[in-house]
């Protein structure tokens, strides 16, 4: 008990002080993590909507349809990418100190949650504003971003171990998350993907895909999510949570002698 309580507190220092260094100091602080989703919001409908003319079938609300399908994806990515060379950046701790380093991940999630928290609030009041309607379904947001997390920390594992014994990781990590976001339906509805084998295929085992559309299903469309869209997110989130945190538990033994 006591050890976890321990750890409680020392994942929460670690939080506090990322949220710090990234915001504290600055002349605007927190804001910058709303402004952020903000303007790739605003690029983004720019160049889709008005340059490139994209519209959704039956004349919905593109700007909310893009930013309900941006919020869980970045919420992932952030998290994935920034926990590659996480260990890197506490390799004092890591080296000097009975450290429990598989923390180092869940605190850039936490973190990055922060971020996602405000620009779902703002999300919210754009749905209460256009679209005239506030979701009650609201309440299993929570869930999805608990999914969220078991991947992002899943992966997070895997990466950052990975990161420790070879620097190309997070560049090849990079490659990897660009493809992964243009196979995510976040510009797009799913309908307008190709509609070529692989490309279906690619589409179906994407997990971003169930979660994406969860989100809109309770953000705009304001209906409960599917059940099998949920049930096929969950055991995408534990299987690699399970499969990172081993992968993690193998890697670390060797991590006092790189680092």
């Amino acid at each position: 008990m006591r050890n976890l309580v321990e750890r409680r507190s020392l994942l929460f220092q670690l939080v506090r002080r990322d949220f710090d260094q990234r915001f504290v100091g600055s002349a605007m602080g927190w804001i910058w993590g709303v402004i952020h989703p903000l303007v790739l919001l605003l690029s983004w409908t720019f160049v889709f909507q008005i340059c490139l003319g994209q519209k959704l079938p039956g004349g919905g609300n593109y700007p909310l349809f893009l930013f309900a399908g941006m919020l869980p994806w970045l919420l992932f990515s952030e998290t994935v990418q920034r926990s590659a060379s996480s260990l890197l950046d506490q390799a004092n701790l890591i080296t000097k100190t009975v450290f429990p380093s598989e923390i180092v991940p869940v605190s850039v999630f936490l973190s990055a949650l922060a971020s996602h928290l405000l620009a779902l609030a703002l999300m919210i009041a754009a749905a209460v504003i256009w679209l005239n309607q506030i979701s009650v379904f609201l309440i299993l947001l929570p869930l999805y971003i608990f999914i969220i997390g078991l991947l992002a920390v899943g992966l997070g594992w895997i990466v950052a171990s990975l990161h420790v014994f070879q620097r190309d990781t997070a560049h090849l990590l990079s490659v990897v998350l660009t493809f992964w976001f243009w196979f995510t339906p976040i510009f797009i509805t799913e309908e307008q993907f190709p509609k070529w084998p692989a490309a279906r295929y690619a589409l179906s085992a994407n997990p971003l895909t169930y979660l994406v559309r969860g989100y809109r299903a309770i953000l705009i469309d304001s209906s409960v999510p599917r059940a099998a869209d949920l049930g096929i997110a969950a055991l995408y989130g534990v299987a690699i949570f399970v499969a990172g945190g081993l992968f993690f538990r193998h890697m670390k033994r060797g991590f006092a002698d790189v680092l």
